[in-house]
Formats: structure tokens, sequence, C-alpha cells
């Protein structure tokens, strides 16, 4: 098991309504740069809130946890999740032009233990923690997921995997036809993840593979993907649901019609309402 961080919580501030904690270290990996997550809780709060983990997208080759793609930023996800009562914690977590897997799942795993860790003094509920990421962050939510231990410090208690990539080894065979994409190419998202052309290290790719550590005991999870979705192909999410499904685990899925990456196409309010709802009763208590 990784150290607990020896890094507090920054002084608050409260804007709108809102008590933020912005960019608080949560780790600080030798050689890189420290790992920061903004957090925002309601203040009317009258007791410890339930937690939502939000790992942004971007290929792990980019992207920011200081606002959500632009393909989403009208659905103001942010501002609905604090609206229903959780608190929100947007985590960061190292590109793969910066390290490879498994750094990201350590990163992110960091951030959650720093988070439960530092849970009584940030007012949040340190039993009701759930993940919520899409794309390269719907991958990474369902390795944080799928690899706690219940009791465990990193563990989350339920997850939304937004068009998640689950098989890195079964991608480009399930591509979309009109995708430009090759999954198995030497440049691909998912070779610079692990290092190396994906076919050619299926061991590393077997390794990030979400559909690697599914069992029984796997939280809550909520899987959705659009079924014209030509970036991550939505067999991908088809897979995981079909292998969980046949192990009794706990999961839903719901595949949005017409709706190509980032749910382009597709109606995103009732898709952030349908997260909100399951994690209310998902999460304990």
């Amino acid at each position: 098991m990784q150290p607990l961080s020896p890094f507090s919580p920054p002084e608050p501030r409260t804007e709108d309504g809102v008590v933020c904690w912005r960019d608080a270290i949560v780790a600080s990996p030798e050689g890189f740069r420290p790992l920061t997550l903004d957090l925002f809780r309601p203040a009317a709060a009258t007791g410890a809130c339930p937690l939502i983990i939000w790992i942004h997208g971007g290929a792990w080759l980019s992207g920011t946890n200081k606002r959500e793609s632009p393909e989403l930023a009208p659905a103001r996800i942010g501002d609905r999740i604090i609206a229903a009562g959780y608190a929100l914690a947007r985590v960061t977590y190292r590109l793969s032009g910066e390290a490879v897997f498994p750094a990201q799942l350590h990163d992110v795993k960091a951030a959650v233990r720093w988070l439960r860790h530092h849970a009584e003094p940030l007012g949040l509920d340190p039993d009701r923690f759930a993940v919520w990421g899409e794309s390269a962050g719907g991958h990474l939510a369902a390795l944080v997921a799928l690899t706690g231990t219940a009791g465990s410090p990193d563990a989350v208690q339920a997850g939304v995997l937004w068009y998640a990539p689950s098989n890195l080894l079964s991608m480009d065979a399930q591509n979309h036809p009109q995708s430009p994409l090759d999954h198995n190419a030497p440049e691909s998202p998912e070779s610079r993840l692990i290092g190396g052309p994906v076919q050619l290290l299926p061991e590393e790719a077997a390794t990030a593979s979400p559909v690697t550590y599914a069992t029984a005991a796997a939280p809550p999870l909520l899987l959705v993907h659009g079924d014209d979705d030509r970036v991550v192909p939505d067999g991908q999410t088809r897979e995981l649901h079909e292998l969980l499904e046949s192990l009794g685990a706990p999961v839903e899925l719901e595949i949005v019609p017409g709706a190509d990456h980032c749910f382009t196409g597709g109606d995103l309010t009732p898709l952030v309402a349908d997260g909100l709802e399951f994690l209310g009763r998902s999460l304990p208590g």
C-alpha cells in the first residue's frame, strides 16, 4: 500500500454558496509535477456530504480538471452535482507524455486516499465515495472502482463510466466502420498509454484494461455509451457490461442512440440526471 499523502488541505473559500478548496496538493511523485485537485462542497450542507470524484478525459494525452470538455460544458455537470447535495472533487493525473501506465491509476488512487484521510475536516462522508469519468477518465474510473478492495483507503462505493475504454486489446476489432482511428498503431493514445504498440505488448495492455479486474465484488456501476461513437467503440462498454453481468456484479447499461463520442448528437441533460439518480440509490446510507 502506498503511504498517505503528507499534504494538508489549503484554506477554503466560499464562492456563490459553495465552499472551495482549489489546487490542493495530494501527492508529489519524484521527478514530476505535484498532483492537485479542486474540491467543492455545498456551503449549506449540515452534515458530511457524499463525494463524486470527477476524472477528466483527453485520450490520456491532454485535458484539465478545471472544466469539462467543450462538448460537455453546456450540461453544467459540476453545478448539477453540487446542487444535488454532493461534494465534487476534480482530480489530476500524469498524462501519457509524462509517464506510462500505471502512473495514471496510482495518481487517481492517491487523490482518493487523500480525500478519505481528510474527510472529516473537509466535510465528506468517507463511506460514500463515487467516481465519475468520461472517455480516458472513464477508463481510470473503471480501474479505480474495480481494483479497490472494500474497506481500503482507495476504494469507492459506486461509479458512473461514460464511453470508457475497457479492453485495449479488443478496441480496434470493435471499431466503428467510419472511425479514422487505428487503436493498435504505435502512436495511438492506447499505445502511448502503455509505452508501445498495443498488440505487441499484450501483458501491458491487459494490465491497463478494466476487464482484467472484473469480479462479482465490483461496486455498483452505471455504464453509458453512444452507439455511434467513432472514438471509443461502444463495444467496449458492452463488453465490460456483459462480463460484469455474467459475474453477478451490480452493473447497469445505458446505450444512447445516435450519439457519437462525448454524446455528440444526444441529449446530455437526462444523462446527467440518470447518473445522479443511479448514485443516489447505489451509494450506501
